[in-house]
């Protein structure tokens, strides 16, 4: 007979769930207790229970080999493992409306959960969707054979600052190719799988890359500061084989991709749902359908989105400039960008619901974007719970709101965490 679910979590659970959290010592310190102060809209004083350890550990498992895409200002993925392991069960929707490169809808869907996401950048997309219905090695190899890679037209010369003109001729036919099934209706999961490692193998600074050295991959210099490199390095772009270097990383992706982790991908991979747009709207995600949001949005820095994706949004056929990127250099400019996001994410939440809102650490700890987000989720009628503060290091002298635990700075997440009654 099939175990019995595990009760879906209720307030009860959400208070042991902050009981665990007083009492956690895992990884040997027991959690500093402090309070967090913030102020309602109207200003009300409001005071929210914070704890401070070490809750999870790079050392503590290594992620999955499906992870490791570079993205910029990504989390690591035992993050969201913390929250779904305690706060759903299997079959639940996870959701994250500032997916990136999919962090928590792909920990979700590993953990059996049915994941949501939504990004406005239509790279995330690309680089998300994939994984969560990953082909076979068999099936790649067999495709990128199919493939012909001698047919291009017009190359875009510029792009020899980056690449051999061999390699800049077939990175183009599998774009045009790439793009032909898409208008034809023909794209497919295989053809999907192949356009994300592209992506990801477009610029870096190795030969595990198409191009000759230059930034890491989630991030695309200028020609013209290309040409400055080439000259400063004393290099020339050598000619990268297109195909071996896509399989050498779909086998790299693909390495933990048993037949167990397979058959649960493919449980859950029917349901999930996935939204290109602002997360301050998103009605084609069902109101009441989502258990746990888990997400860290922009912080207070300005992305140049244009300059960073230039070559990637040139890849996948689309105008970078069009891409609707938050963008807040003050505290009160951001908490006006995130007041619509929790109204949307209090719409979409069922009763009962939790959301894990990570802010990270902006200005060396100076800026307390933990403050500055609790009002912003009580305008939307969520409840504040609790703050969470997951740093490697910290001794119980620490500043509490610095949380000095690293010779060059702190390395710290913060997580507000609210529920919806």
């Amino acid at each position: 007979m099939a175990a019995a679910l595990a009760p879906r979590p209720s307030f009860q659970s959400r208070r042991a769930f902050r009981e665990e959290l007083s009492a956690f010592a895992e990884f040997g310190s027991p959690s500093l207790k402090m309070d967090t102060q913030a102020e309602t809209s109207s200003g009300q004083a409001v005071t929210v229970p914070t704890f401070v350890n070490e809750f999870w550990t790079s050392a503590q498992r290594a992620a999955s080999s499906l992870h490791e895409l570079s993205y910029r200002a990504c989390f690591k993925p035992q993050l969201p493992r913390f929250f779904i392991e305690r706060l759903t069960r299997p079959g639940d929707r996870v959701y994250d409306p500032f997916m990136g490169r999919g962090t928590t809808p792909i920990e979700a869907a590993l953990l059996g959960r049915v994941p949501v996401g939504c990004d406005v950048n239509p790279l995330s997309l690309r680089l998300v969707r994939p994984r969560v219905s990953p082909p076979t090695l068999e099936h790649i190899e067999a495709r990128l054979v199919q493939i012909d890679l001698s047919r291009s037209g017009e190359v875009w010369e510029d792009l020899l600052a980056f690449y051999h003109p061999q390699t800049l001729r077939e990175i183009t036919a599998l774009k045009e190719y790439l793009l032909r099934r898409i208008a034809e209706g023909t794209f497919d999961a295989v053809d999907d799988w192949i356009g994300m490692v592209a992506l990801n193998r477009l610029t870096g600074h190795s030969p595990g890359f198409f191009s000759v050295y230059t930034l890491p991959p989630n991030l695309a210099t200028s020609v013209r500061r290309q040409i400055k490199i080439n000259e400063q390095r004393g290099q020339v772009p050598p000619v990268r084989d297109v195909r071996k270097i896509l399989l050498k990383k779909s086998r790299q992706l693909l390495g933990d991709c048993d037949a167990s982790v397979r058959s649960i991908l493919s449980s859950v991979a029917p349901g999930a749902q996935w939204v290109t747009s602002l997360c301050s709207s998103t009605p084609a995600i069902a109101s009441e359908s989502v258990r746990l949001v888990v997400t860290s949005p922009p912080f207070l820095n300005i992305v140049q989105y244009a300059e960073d994706n230039w070559l990637r949004c040139w890849f996948m056929g689309v105008d970078a400039k069009k891409v609707e990127i938050t963008m807040a250099t003050k505290v009160k400019t951001w908490q006006e960008a995130m007041r619509p996001v929790f109204q949307e994410l209090a719409r979409v939440l069922e009763p009962g619901g939790v959301v894990a809102f990570e802010v990270g650490e902006v200005g060396k700890g100076e800026i307390k974007l933990e403050q500055a987000v609790i009002p912003c989720g009580l305008d939307a009628g969520l409840r504040a719970d609790l703050v969470m503060i997951n740093a490697q290091e910290f001794t119980k002298t620490a500043n509490c709101w610095g949380v000095d635990n690293n010779s060059k700075g702190t390395n710290s997440n913060r997580i507000v965490v609210f529920s919806k009654t």
